[in-house]
């Protein structure tokens, strides 16, 4: 239980909290309106359909201000960098912010579920009560009228009025459908097979949102939730109840007043449409300024590798930009990390063909005559992320896998750098580096790097300091026995490293074993991994197993690229 909580204490904390609030607000507003005074009226046309339709709207509000924040990456950049003397926990959550994401999405779902089936069976008791199917009082109540018509309770005013009629002919009716249908289109563009197969119904379907937030604010206008209001003299409910007959006529029974209740909604949400907008405009101003290619280069394994300059530009290890080309596309952005150092004058990605719009760059690029300038690129960042916290450990273990290499290589050549200027702020130690790839050749690109690192650590006596292995997880027998025949050779037959390629994967449970045995007691292990998420659950249970609550021993943090 305590490896569990090192590495996931403040995440279980922060989802506790969470849902704590949701909880509240749920219950709170779910007893307001099936215990309130002022609705005893409209529960007796509604029933408890009236409650499970009001406290669901309030969990909804609550999580619709949530859900545009952690997607304002300008603002959770800003945030990271004034959580720099914090605890690396408390940074770590920043890291996560897709996941929070996805969770509010989760519950905005759930919740809205449960109010359109709440509000479907009101309408249809609102016309039950128009008929005259119920009691004596709920005719009575839906036959209230004025000369303003605006102190009525029931919303349907017509007795042959259709339910149909009221869902396309009032704000809150128009505007839920519309939510509704916005919704349904972003839920599921965004499942996982959809993104990864077709990113670009995920990118225009996620951009509804506008649309939602737009019928969002405007649905609580239709005010069709009423309570009673005051009257002098007041009307008592408790005693006019079963004198319906004679509301108006004496005294104690005035005809009772009702209104809709004032829209709540925008005040949810305005505070973060108004930073999001703000994240918009400087996101286009970034847009617009020029970006220049140093260098264009295509790699092994179809991996295109662009070395770009923009003024005024600064960056940090393992951070990341978003990269639009409007001959491609006007209004797709795409997310790829760094693989420069922040020591190099100019900022370099790597590009691996992975859908339409990767196919269409690297196809542009690959017709370019020699040292001919790209097509227009807008770049918007640089953004952090985890791995920019690897200068905080003493000891940091890099997993790679494909072209999730890009962030270590950044941190790999900013190692360099240092050692090269002899950096006196360099804390860590000691790097455990691991690189699994498919293919030989995907190899290819990155080896020269850590051709030049092996070399330099060797004539400044640290040969300690970097320890690497490369892994192909993709092999037949025939490999495998020329890996074998080659064995005993000074130089890896692939990389040309002194450091062998293995063939398989890594079995984690032993890696991290010896981790543990051979690394100081009272080190902090920092595990970065940018790959894919099954082997993200199979490293973040290896490091919670082998972490010790006991300062004097071995902790190891894990964290991943998610962006």
């Amino acid at each position: 239980m305590g490896n569990w909580i090192i590495n996931n204490g403040l995440t279980a904390l922060i989802l506790v909290v969470w849902m704590g609030i949701n909880i509240f607000l749920f219950v709170w507003f779910y007893f307001f309106y099936d215990l309130g005074d002022q609705f005893f009226y409209t529960r007796h046309l509604l029933g408890s359909a009236l409650a499970w339709a009001r406290a669901p709207a309030a969990v909804l509000n609550f999580n619709c201000m949530l859900i545009l924040l952690p997607v304002c990456r300008n603002l959770l950049s800003l945030v990271r960098g004034s959580f720099v003397c914090c605890a690396r926990s408390m940074r770590k959550q920043l890291d996560k912010n897709l996941s929070f994401h996805k969770l509010a999405a989760y519950m905005i779902a759930l919740m809205t579920a449960v109010h359109i089936i709440a509000h479907l069976l009101n309408v249809e008791w609102y016309n039950n009560s128009r008929q005259g199917v119920y009691d004596k009082l709920s005719t009575a109540l839906s036959n209230l009228e004025d000369g303003t018509n605006t102190t009525y309770l029931n919303p349907i005013r017509k007795t042959d009025m259709i339910p149909t009629h009221l869902m396309f002919t009032t704000i809150a009716g128009l505007t839920g459908i519309i939510i509704t249908l916005a919704l349904i289109l972003i839920i599921t563009s965004s499942m996982e097979v959809v993104r990864r197969s077709y990113f670009e119904v995920f990118w225009y379907t996620h951009h509804l949102f506008i649309i939602f937030f737009a019928g969002l604010v405007f649905h609580g206008a239709g005010r069709i939730v009423r309570s009673q209001t005051k009257t002098d003299p007041p009307h008592n409910y408790t005693i006019c109840k079963d004198l319906s007959d004679q509301w108006g006529k004496i005294p104690e029974c005035p005809i009772p007043q009702f209104a809709g209740g004032f829209p709540q909604t925008w005040m949810w949400v305005i505070g973060p449409m108004f930073l999001y907008l703000c994240e918009r405009i400087v996101r286009f101003i970034r847009y617009t300024q020029p970006v220049q290619y140093r260098k264009i280069v295509m790699r092994p394994s179809k991996v295109l590798e662009l070395q770009l300059v923009k003024n005024g530009f600064k960056m940090d290890v393992g951070q990341y930009i978003f990269i639009n080309c409007p001959s491609i596309s006007q209004l797709e952005w795409h997310p790829f990390t760094m693989t420069s150092a922040p020591e190099e004058d100019f900022f370099s990605v790597h590009i691996r063909s992975a859908g339409d719009w990767t196919n269409k760059l690297i196809e542009i690029m690959e017709k370019l005559p020699v040292g001919a300038q790209g097509p227009k690129l807008g770049v918007d960042g640089p953004f952090g992320t985890a791995s920019e916290d690897v200068f905080d450990y003493e000891v940091a273990m890099l997993v790679g896998a494909g072209i999730g290499v890009t962030p270590f290589a950044s941190i790999l050549k900013s190692i360099w750098y240092k050692f090269k200027t002899s950096d006196p702020k360099l804390r860590t130690r000691k790097i455990y580096f691991y690189w699994l790839c498919r293919e030989t050749y995907a190899f290819e690109w990155f080896a020269d790097l850590l051709q030049v690192l092996e070399r330099e650590m060797e004539e400044r006596g640290m040969g300690h300091f970097l320890t690497y292995k490369l892994y192909l997880t993709g092999w037949d027998q025939s490999l495998a026995d020329f890996f074998n025949v080659n064995f005993d050779k000074d130089t890896d037959v692939v990389t040309g490293l002194k450091q062998k390629t293995n063939i398989g994967r890594p079995i984690w449970i032993k890696s991290l074993n010896k981790f543990a045995k051979k690394i100081p007691r009272m080190s902090v292990v920092g595990t970065f991994l940018c790959g894919p998420v099954v082997l993200a659950k199979v490293l973040k249970n290896r490091c919670a197993k082998f972490s010790d609550v006991d300062p004097r021993k071995t902790k190891f943090y894990f964290n991943m690229e998610n962006f």
